[in-house]
């Protein structure tokens, strides 16, 4: 089912078009105006450090980090930076182009719907999702090109290839480390060959490549900085050296928007002219807030858990509907969830689409609209229109509760007479 674009395709050649479009937002101030802004210059800089020996990270891991990646994207960054600015800036927007045509094959080939979609049903997640890609292009952010090799090590996983598997889970994780919360997936699904991959090519990542272009010593202590300035950092102020980000607005993680239901916080702290404004319920210390979050935190891991089918009930069908959960999951439980993060909601909102137009059942197939509408509905409220309290109130969190609520009721509701019903036992919904 993985296929190129083709020139003979109306939609690979949209497809096309607007990767030029979006690369071109990239370039064109860079070449004719002022520059690239957003995090352009920071990957320059970084990749810049690395050729030149400079430090990525200051002395002490309490100042202020300009970089809070660990050294390995700052070591791939170096060799396109050695080319200069625009030969950068043309890499990263290829690897976003790769990773979205990617990213929209392995998903639709995933689904375990066992169905080949029409063109425009293979590209419906692809437009729902468009706002976010841009924000991936024009911020120049991994997160798209993190999900692509996220569910490329799935699809090496379905096709035993394992160690792959967990070599792509190292490498996204070595990139920005919230793909670490596929491990204890892997873990509770007894992946040992993978697990064991991933633990190993994150010390090779982490430890072993940087050696010979940074040193040992100089790798290792970078390493210990960054770990005590982003990890090992967590106050009433906030964590990993963005303490504006943390509990504002733009954060709608389940950390952030527990704490701002719990306890009295400013969640308009990047715009310090205005005053501010809290949302808080309740008001509890930071202790307790934390005690919430580890409280709420169980309780999603635990009802994963239970609606997850035993090893002998598991079906394509199931596996697509649980690995879009996990996506779910994974996407809110990073400390820092900005909008773009929620580009990793294109996979379950695929299974889901799938499930609308292909499930025999036209009740169900009515109802999996309906749950994919509101979605679409909650993430509109983040137009600028719109009154930022609805993101403080998490409206992306929201919807992805609803995908994730979605896919768990298709789990225990398969269609009765189908293979994946055929599988499970009697009496067990």
């Amino acid at each position: 089912m993985l296929r190129a674009p083709s020139l003979r395709a109306p939609l690979d050649i949209l497809f096309l078009v607007c990767c030029v479009l979006l690369t071109a937002d990239v370039l064109v101030p860079e070449i004719l105006g002022n520059g690239k802004t957003k995090d352009y210059a920071l990957w320059y800089w970084a990749g810049q450090q690395v050729l030149h020996g400079g430090d990525l990270y200051p002395g002490d891991a309490s100042e202020q980090f300009p970089f809070i990646y660990p050294p390995l994207p700052a070591i791939l960054l170096a060799v396109p930076s050695w080319f200069g600015k625009v030969p950068l800036y043309l890499c990263l927007s290829i690897l976003n182009a790769v990773a979205w045509w990617m990213t929209a094959q392995f998903s639709n080939a995933m689904t375990g719907s066992r169905r080949v979609p029409g063109p425009w049903l293979f590209a419906l997640p692809g437009f729902v999702t468009v706002t976010f890609v841009f924000d991936m292009f024009d911020l120049g952010q991994p997160n798209l090109v993190l999900l692509a090799m996220m569910l490329y090590g799935f699809w090496s996983l379905q096709h035993r290839r394992d160690w792959l598997a967990g070599f792509m889970f190292a490498l996204a994780t070595g990139i920005k480390v919230f793909p670490i919360a596929v491990l204890p997936y892997l873990v509770w699904r007894r992946q040992w060959a993978a697990v064991a991959s991933m633990l190993a090519f994150i010390g090779i990542l982490l430890f072993v490549v940087p050696a010979p272009i940074r040193g040992f010593q100089h790798n290792a202590s970078e390493l210990k900085t960054w770990y005590q300035g982003m990890v090992g950092s967590s106050s009433e102020k906030g964590f990993g050296q963005r303490d504006e980000q943390n509990w504002s607005w733009v954060n709608q993680s389940i950390i952030a928007v527990t704490h701002r239901l719990v306890r009295p916080l400013n969640y308009n702290q990047e715009d310090p002219s205005k005053p501010p404004r809290t949302m808080n319920v309740i008001d509890v210390d930071f202790k307790t807030a934390n005690w919430i979050v580890l409280a709420v935190s169980l309780a999603l891991g635990l009802g994963f858990l239970a609606v997850m089918p035993p090893d002998r009930r598991r079906t394509a069908r199931s596996d697509a509907e649980e690995l879009g959960i996990l996506f779910c999951l994974m996407t809110v439980a990073s400390p820092l969830a900005r909008q773009y993060y929620f580009i990793w909601l294109f996979f379950p909102t695929t299974v889901l689409i799938h499930r609308a137009a292909f499930d025999e059942r036209v009740n169900v197939r009515l109802g999996t609209w309906i749950a994919l509408a509101f979605p679409g509905i909650l993430m509109l409220l983040a137009l600028p229109p719109f009154p930022l309290a609805l993101q403080a109130w998490g409206n992306n969190l929201a919807a992805t509760a609803v995908l994730a609520g979605a896919l768990a009721w298709h789990i225990r509701h398969p269609p009765a007479g189908s293979p994946d019903a055929a599988e499970l036992k009697p009496g067990s919904s």
